[in-house]
């Protein structure tokens, strides 16, 4: 793990819905940095929700619109909430991971399948007819990959969460 200092971000990457956003905000108010969604910064600056963007430009053009915005992050002392599919890019990773440390909030697959249904509607990028479970197999080498330190989620509560990173930061 990288040691922490004031120029740099937290990055929380993960599955959809495994709470990266609430975890982020969180984090943000007690180590007193600001905060950052990439899917809010990408459906602000194209007016649409992610499930919209997705469906007027598909799959392929919607990871490399995301690659633009993660390569267009420029801050330090920020928490940022990167979305799911954002290690699909190994180009905004490495932009991301430059000046920060990279937590992984892992979840089980039971976990999963709870907490994420309606794929489409949520905006999860994913192959025609990928289920939840090939998805996170997928993924999982990905998160894997990129972290800087592995947060295992599961059942806890959003402040159980926040205490095990502050633990390893």
């Amino acid at each position: 793990m990288k040691k922490q200092n004031d120029e740099e971000n937290i990055v929380l990457i993960g599955m959809p819905a495994v709470g990266k956003s609430t975890i982020g905000i969180l984090l943000a108010k007690k180590i007193g940095f600001d905060f950052l969604d990439t899917d809010i910064i990408i459906q602000t600056g194209e007016g649409k929700t992610l499930p919209e963007i997705i469906e007027n430009i598909g799959v392929k053009k919607f990871l490399s619109l995301e690659q633009d915005y993660c390569l267009s992050v420029k801050c330090a002392n920020y928490v940022i909430a990167t979305g799911g599919s954002a290690v699909y890019s190994s180009k905004g990773m490495a932009h991301l991971a430059g000046n920060s440390t990279v937590v992984y909030l892992e979840i089980g697959l039971d976990y999963l399948k709870k907490r994420l249904s309606a794929l489409d509607a949520r905006g999860v990028i994913r192959g025609a007819n990928q289920d939840i479970e090939s998805l996170y197999l997928e993924r999982i080498p990905l998160y894997n990959r990129y972290a800087d330190m592995v947060i295992e989620c599961g059942d806890l509560t959003p402040d159980k969460v926040l205490t095990q990173i502050m633990e390893h930061l």
